[in-house]
């Protein structure tokens, strides 16, 4: 080998080596940049539109402008929601009902707000008022024309969601024969009540039911009266307007996200979220609980106008404290903050917005030490009430 070509090939070797040192430390350089922590994975929403519309559209665009993660909203309509949450199949239900029983009786369903039912026409239609038992006629079939009810000679057509356990429906229905499950006279069927209310806004002589914070800026149709009283925040509020209901997110005790549906639960008692609902013709559930104190006697009244006789069992009123963060059991021996709390004989006062889950983690108790001092069989709680805050 020539002298001339030992020299290239050293040359080589020399080069090469450097370019594995430098590849060797490239490799053992340490990032600076600090890793990603992975978003926590979305919160599916299923259910009925009112809900949707009323509730949840707006409060998962604030849910996710805080940073505390995502809400994949999925309308249909309230059977689909709860059966999704029961299957695990989504995390979060919507409804304008409370729970009918059998699958849907191991759900929890947190109330959050108050909503209209509220009957809709077509703006041109001359009928402005029907009074309880009018509607009670017509769903029943007795009621066929709008001269019947001081309209124009012209029949009602009458339209109705196909799912008689659609929260809207269900809830109507409810209040005027008793039970939610009642054959209507409603040849024209849609799927929820956003396609109700479509087709209303093609039909003069349509009649059908949907809820205020559906349709409130809705110009294509028109809300009718009820016994004299426009459906509106103030006279839901007040109990002026009679066919109220409230809306529910219902979720499953058993989900893995359970920490995650807490968290969401929780801020939905946020002054934000009590606005978002107002700005929606929502009466929050904590704004007015003489609503849910007074339903039975109300649906007494309601069923007294249709002559029915029919008992009327109380509804169970939950609150938000059952239903979004888990009750802690009963301990054998009372915590430290517990026995302080006896020891100064407190008492405390129940403001707006107050739960028991509130109030316990206020003096560091249990909820369970609240119903127990207070001799409370469930987790409701009034505004003004006085309720110990220790054992003595």
């Amino acid at each position: 080998m020539s002298r001339r070509l030992s020299r290239l090939l050293i040359v080589a070797l020399l080069t090469a080596c450097a370019a594995s040192g430098a590849l060797a430390a490239g490799k053992t350089t340490k990032s600076t940049k600090k890793p990603t922590t992975p978003p926590p994975p979305a919160l599916v929403w299923r259910g009925d539109y009112a809900t949707a519309r009323g509730v949840v559209e707006d409060v998962s665009k604030a849910w996710e402008k805080s940073g505390k993660g995502r809400i994949e909203i999925q309308p249909f309509n309230t059977a689909s929601g709860l059966d999704a949450v029961a299957h695990g199949l989504a995390d979060i239900a919507g409804s304008a009902r409370n729970s009918a029983g059998g699958i849907e009786g191991d759900l929890v369903f947190t109330p959050v707000a108050f909503d209209a039912l509220v009957m809709i026409t077509h703006p041109s239609n001359g009928t402005g008022n029907l009074t309880v038992k009018q509607l009670h006629d017509i769903y029943f079939g007795k009621i066929t024309n709008w001269k019947d009810v001081g309209g124009k000679d012209a029949p009602i057509n009458l339209y109705a969601v196909a799912s008689p356990g659609d929260g809207v429906e269900y809830s109507l229905r409810r209040l005027i024969f008793g039970r939610g499950n009642q054959p209507v006279a409603a040849p024209r069927l849609y799927v929820n009540t956003a396609k109700l209310e479509e087709a209303v806004t093609l039909d003069p002589n349509a009649l059908g039911v949907t809820t205020l914070s559906g349709v409130a800026s809705n110009s294509k149709v028109k809300m009718v009266s009820v016994d004299g009283v426009r459906p509106s925040v103030s006279t839901i509020t007040d109990g002026s307007y009679v066919l109220y209901t409230p809306l529910y997110l219902v979720t499953n005790k058993e989900s893995p996200k359970a920490a995650q549906i807490t968290a969401f639960m929780e801020f939905l008692h946020t002054d934000q979220v009590r606005s978002l609902a107002r700005a929606h013709q929502l009466v929050p559930y904590t704004d007015a609980p003489q609503l849910a104190e007074n339903d039975k006697a109300r649906r007494e009244k309601l069923l007294a106008e249709n002559g029915i006789k029919m008992d009327v069992v109380a509804d169970p009123i939950p609150t938000a404290t059952a239903v979004s963060m888990p009750t802690a059991p009963a301990a054998a021996e009372a915590s430290p903050a517990a026995e302080k709390a006896a020891a100064s004989g407190q008492t405390y006062t129940v403001s707006k917005g107050d739960t028991l889950g509130v109030i316990a983690k206020k003096y560091s108790v249990s909820v369970a030490d609240l119903k127990k001092w207070n001799d409370l069989s469930s987790d409701n709680v009034k505004i003004d009430q006085v309720l110990k805050v220790s054992g003595n």
